[in-house]
């Protein structure tokens, strides 16, 4: 009996181990559309840097047309790598420099300790997904579940800023993102 039990249990293991090596079975984590269960597809668009595309975007919102003031989730997918240092460095950037008013050195710091955690180093395929939560701040995935929730809603509004305001370095994405395209 026993050893009947233990073999089917090996048999049961050894199916599992390959149809996790096959990709068949995924780990199990949050994901980030728990959070926007009925969140549709606003728009998506390229990230191009001298003819080279370094990612993809798409915007995803419950709401119809997009209202920034609800939750959303910015999904963006690389197709190079970029360090982790370069991403915090560039959207630190890219924050003062759309800020209304200068941002403290202490409150940089703060973010840039946060970014450091939620910004892995990516590389083609990888994908990090940022959700807007209103006057509560967001939360970062990537595919193996969250990453970090930053309880900061200055943080989030100056983060998703980077693609969101009309000042965008990037006017295409951006329009591409809101589906303003013509």
């Amino acid at each position: 009996m026993f050893c009947n039990s233990f073999y089917k249990n090996l048999r049961l293991i050894c199916a599992l181990i390959f149809l996790l090596g096959a990709g068949v079975v995924q780990a199990s984590g949050p994901d980030w559309r728990s959070e926007l269960p009925n969140a549709k597809l606003i728009g998506q668009g390229e990230l191009h840097w001298f003819g080279l595309s370094i990612y993809s975007a798409s915007l995803w919102s419950e709401h119809s047309p997009f209202d920034a003031h609800a939750p959303f989730a910015l999904e963006l997918t690389y197709h190079r790598h970029i360090s982790s240092e370069r991403f915090v460095n560039t959207s630190l950037e890219e924050i003062k420099r759309l800020s209304g008013t200068p941002i403290s050195a202490d409150k940089l710091h703060e973010w840039e300790k946060l970014m450091s955690r939620a910004f892995p180093d990516v590389n083609d395929g990888d994908q990090l997904i940022g959700i807007f939560i209103p006057d509560q701040g967001c939360r970062f995935y990537d595919r193996s579940g969250l990453r970090i929730d930053i309880r900061d809603p200055d943080f989030a509004k100056a983060f998703f800023s980077i693609w969101l305001d009309p000042r965008s370095k990037d006017e295409n994405l951006r329009a591409h993102l809101l589906g303003i395209t013509k």
